[in-house]
């Protein structure tokens, strides 16, 4: 009789790179470690060529992932649940991206509980997201400033603050000579002393792609078009995103000043190209965390970024600075005729240049001790080992006091009766 705990997982393709995804496996691996755990994926969020199910090699039938369009549909989990049985649904990402799943709360929770991941980027408190925290047993929240809302906006649900966590082992400093060999084969010799900014997103509208590229032009006027380069790993064509192709050559910034990564890096390889950077930029409006920079703080490469969502407690600890935080000069409301309201941190382009100037002038000396002190901060608060502990800790709890099936407790399903 198999005794192991079962995971239902809806969230991107975990072995995708995008943030969401690369948590998610952090997350599934975490339990499967234990060898108490299994888990039942639907990858989403990606174009598949085959909906098979997938295995891995490492963990074999103890997690099965269905490749799936979007991030699934409700036959599509109805029909999972009869098969599988799982003791507990665990999703994440926006909640924009989660109503149709909601619709059929009553039915999965009747058999196991929720235990929503949430991402959320910014205030003032979302008050019409309350149906959709009450709507699960369990809300973990990614940030600071996630978990405050969630305890301000369904002060009733139960909530865990676990925030993203970055791999030590994979993202960290590298051997001097491994790097320069690096940025020798990615810059040219003959470029190989400029100061290496990172951009490191998807090409969305919220993570300012073209924008960076017209502000950093305005940087390059003022320090020299032969003095620093901005390497942008991301899709140029994102349907999401800008043609920054073209944004490029409009700009004239196609001579060595700006340089598109587009090849789907695996960790190592994205490790070395922070290693590469002096520094990492985001200047997103909305971001719930940005794992980049977190990333890059881990490998000892400071960071410009805007002062927004997730981000912040990332550049500075209230105390220490770990880069250069932007503040917003104005806010923007988007929203659609699900979300009402939607608040956008809005950067000035001037602000963003002298960030990236200040950044620029700052002696060698003074950005190594920044870089410490964010290396630092991030060992001490997303470190991964803490991050595996805390969700494995949590989901044996929720295991504990919710039960399933059969044991299923702390639920009270709603009986549908007849009106005489």
């Amino acid at each position: 009789m198999n005794t192991k705990i079962k995971v239902l997982t809806i969230s991107d393709h975990p072995l995708a790179p995008s943030g969401v995804g690369t948590q998610t496996r952090y997350f599934i691996e975490a339990l499967l470690k234990t060898n108490r755990y299994q888990v039942v994926s639907f990858g989403g969020a990606m174009k598949h060529d085959k909906h098979d199910p997938i295995k891995t090699q490492e963990f074999g039938d103890d997690w099965i992932i269905y490749p799936v369009d979007g991030y699934g549909t409700q036959e599509m989990v109805r029909s999972v649940i009869r098969q599988e049985k799982p003791d507990i649904v665990w999703f994440m990402t926006d909640p924009r991206f989660w109503g149709w799943l909601w619709q059929i709360e009553h039915e999965v929770r009747a058999l196991c509980p929720m235990v929503y991941y949430h991402v959320w980027d910014n205030y003032p408190y979302p008050t019409y997201n309350r149906k959709w925290y009450m709507s699960n047993d369990v809300v973990c929240t990614i940030s600071k400033v996630t978990d405050d809302i969630v305890a301000n906006v369904a002060p009733e649900v139960d909530r865990y603050y676990i925030p993203h966590a970055v791999d030590g082992n994979i993202f960290k400093t590298l051997p001097d000579a491994d790097v320069m060999n690096a940025k020798i084969s990615t810059l040219g010799s003959v470029a190989k002393d400029k100061f290496v900014f990172l951009w490191n997103n998807r090409n969305a509208r919220r993570k300012q792609s073209g924008s960076l590229i017209f502000w950093f032009k305005e940087f390059l006027d003022k320090v020299g078009h032969e003095s620093a380069c901005l390497i942008m790993h991301t899709e140029p064509h994102d349907p999401n995103g800008q043609d920054l192709i073209q944004i490029i050559e409009h700009l004239e910034l196609d001579k060595g000043q700006i340089l598109l990564s587009t090849e789907k890096y695996p960790p190592q390889q994205l490790a070395m190209m922070y290693n590469i950077a002096d520094c990492t930029v985001n200047i997103s409006d909305a971001e719930g965390f940005g794992l980049a920079t977190l990333e890059s703080l881990a490998c000892k490469t400071p960071i410009i970024a805007t002062m927004t969502g997730g981000l912040q407690e990332q550049i500075t600890n209230g105390e220490e600075w770990f880069g250069i935080g932007i503040e917003p000069s104005s806010k923007a409301i988007i929203g659609s005729q699900e979300i009402p309201w939607i608040y956008e941190d809005r950067l000035n382009g001037d602000d963003v240049v002298e960030a990236l100037v200040k950044m620029y002038n700052m002696s060698a000396e003074e950005r190594k001790q920044m870089a410490e002190r964010g290396y630092q901060h991030v060992m001490m608060n997303y470190n991964f080992e803490n991050f595996e502990r805390i969700w494995v800790e949590t989901m044996d709890g929720i295991n504990d006091k919710y039960g399933s099936w059969d044991t299923r407790k702390n639920y009270k399903s709603w009986d549908l009766v007849e009106i005489e």
